[in-house]
């Protein structure tokens, strides 16, 4: 991933533009399905933002359908 900046002052929520960015990312190809996606620490050294924020555009990636969660085994991108 390249770096890409996030707008906490911006009228879109971090995590939502956290969300937006790894979602460009799989419709573009650059993850592909059963790749892993950043995890919470890798999110945190791009943006600098918190494990919760993380956590955030991670749920809304779920809701989206667009990952899966194993259990200690992390976030990948589903199937489509």
């Amino acid at each position: 991933m390249s770096q890409r900046p996030v707008r906490p002052d911006g009228p879109v929520p971090v995590y939502v533009q956290i969300a937006d960015y790894i979602e460009d990312d799989i419709r573009a190809g650059r993850l592909r399905a059963h790749d892993r996606i950043p995890t919470e620490n890798d999110m945190h050294a791009e943006w600098g933002v918190a494990r919760t924020t993380a956590r955030r555009a991670v749920h809304l990636l779920r809701e989206r359908g667009l990952v899966y969660t194993v259990a200690q085994r992390g976030t990948f991108v589903n199937a489509h």
